[in-house]
């Protein structure tokens, strides 16, 4: 993005709390709202149309906003919050945290057998950690649905057809990379569920930044800049090349290296991912997560235990309800540290009688 993503913001500019009292998410920037519809428009991965956006201070803001909106305060038992194995390793501590009345952590949606009660099941896809594509598990009456769909972005996924569901969640630290904005949306369809969205975080912060607002919009609006000026194409040619036809031709080239990395020690495994047509890219395409969901073959190994003795961070399966012989690498650090991951993992090595690791 480079000079193209410098902007001023005056002092006299965003001093109140509001930002437009007539929209049903008054602390809403306008200059935001418009980058978000028109992103998803250039990309195609959601339909904007009859949905009213919520903007919070990251999705995780969000997330804990939708559950309060999704529950039933009318109910005498906290309402379930399911999602399946592996899960976001964040949803059991966020849903538990305050210890509320309206909602608790269920566990695993896979193995959720109450019946007659009201749930909400997350639904992450693709999915964190595993990069999994989902749909919803439980399927029962009572139940609502939160979509996730923070990973959602062609140099990611297929973009296969635009998502429809009555709250999908979308983040820039994803579609952009800009975490520390700590900017979040949601799409919903019900103006209620909406406004109860508001509300939580009128009371939790009374909004979201305007500083963070503006530079958001400023992101978004270079990122389908360059999808409009350079097509959805992920060939680079002497003009340039869009930021997602970037972002795909990165992480495809990242991929390959993790895999035969992988191959080459044989320690590890790697889940293979299906292929699909995308509508962004015209062609079809290959999932590229965010990150490498490594299995131990070995299934005494503690696998984030081996990692760091090889000077290798990454997250256990626990966090994410498995097993320790499942880890969770990062795909997107910088490339001199993405070097050192591939040539560190390589040389991870089975020993031949399975005792010892090189």
């Amino acid at each position: 993005m480079g000079k193209k993503a410098t902007m001023v913001i005056p002092g006299w500019r965003s001093m109140s709390y509001y930002s437009n009292g007539r929209s049903l998410c008054w602390f809403l920037e306008p200059d935001l709202c418009q980058q978000i519809l028109r992103l998803h428009r250039v990309v195609g991965n959601a339909i904007t149309e009859g949905r009213y956006i919520v903007v919070g201070n990251g999705s995780s803001q969000l997330i804990l906003a939708a559950l309060y909106a999704l529950s039933s305060p009318e109910s005498s038992e906290p309402t379930d919050v399911v999602s399946a194995v592996p899960y976001y390793s964040s949803y059991p501590s966020m849903c538990d945290y305050l210890k509320t009345a309206l909602f608790k952590w269920g566990g695993d949606a896979s193995k959720y057998e109450k019946e007659g009660s009201n749930y909400i099941e997350i639904v992450t896809s693709p999915n964190n950690p595993d990069g999994s594509l989902r749909e919803p598990v439980v399927n029962r009456s009572g139940g609502k649905l939160l979509h996730d769909l923070a990973y959602y972005w062609p140099h990611y996924t297929s973009i296969t057809a635009p998502a429809d569901f009555d709250v999908a969640l979308f983040t820039a630290s994803k579609c952009t990379g800009h975490a520390g904005s700590r900017i979040g949306w949601a799409l919903v369809k019900d103006p209620e569920i909406a406004m109860k969205m508001v509300k939580f975080i009128e009371l939790n912060t009374i909004g979201v930044s305007k500083d963070s607002q503006l530079r958001a919009a400023r992101m978004l609006s270079i990122v389908s800049d360059s999808c409009e000026q350079f097509g959805s194409t992920n060939v680079s040619d002497n003009r340039g090349e869009s930021f997602y036809g970037f972002g795909h031709r990165l992480m495809t080239e990242r991929w390959c290296r993790i895999r035969q990395a992988v191959k080459h020690g044989g320690m590890f495994t790697l889940p293979e991912f299906p292929t699909a047509y995308c509508t962004f890219l015209h062609q079809p395409t290959e999932s590229r997560p965010a990150f490498a969901w490594l299995k131990c073959e070995d299934e005494e190994e503690d696998c984030a235990g081996l990692l760091r003795r090889h000077k290798i961070l990454g997250r256990s399966g626990v966090s994410f309800g498995c097993s320790a012989q499942f880890v969770r690498v990062s795909m997107l650090d910088r490339d001199d540290n993405f070097d050192l991951l591939v040539q560190r993992i390589s040389k991870i090595t089975a020993a031949p009688n399975n005792s010892e690791r090189h």
